[in-house]
């Protein structure tokens, strides 16, 4: 009953929307796989390592982060595998990609009430935060990949 009430909902959007949907799956599946690989190998996939996107970009196109925002938001919550912050911050910097829009990807690592290590990943684009901004503060960034383009 579920899945026929998802697919209603889907099938009723608007073709961009939709589009923008499948694309998100899409590249939510890929990164879900990316991340199985070594993330040696992955990274140099990332962007410039140790670089950062300008937080100024006059000619950002805000409607196309806010698209990619929610598409990413809410179709990981629907993926028959786990979604978490790294996968959506390569997904949605994948999609950011496609349309040549600068980027930033961080990864950031702190220690939790028991003192065990846990990591984090958030993406930015311009000075917006794509995903991941609900859990970066109080994580030390380790590593950054930036995509810069000029438009």
């Amino acid at each position: 009953m579920v899945m026929i009430t998802i697919l209603r909902k889907f099938i009723s959007l608007k073709r961009k929307a939709m589009f923008l949907f499948i694309e998100a799956f899409i590249y939510l599946a890929w990164a879900r796989i990316l991340i199985s690989v070594p993330f040696a190998k992955i990274a140099p996939s990332l962007g410039k390592a140790m670089e950062e996107s300008a937080q100024d970009q006059p000619n950002i196109r805000k409607s196309d982060l806010i698209g990619i925002h929610d598409a990413i938001q809410i179709i990981s919550r629907h993926t028959l595998w786990e979604s978490k912050c790294l996968v959506r911050a390569i997904a949605a910097m994948k999609m950011l990609k496609r349309r040549e829009i600068s980027c930033t990807l961080y990864l950031g690592t702190r220690k939790d009430e028991t003192g065990k290590m846990i990591a984090h990943a958030w993406l930015r684009s311009g000075p917006f935060f794509i995903t991941g901004a609900e859990g970066k503060d109080g994580y030390s960034v380790v590593g950054k990949f930036a995509n810069h383009y000029n438009k």
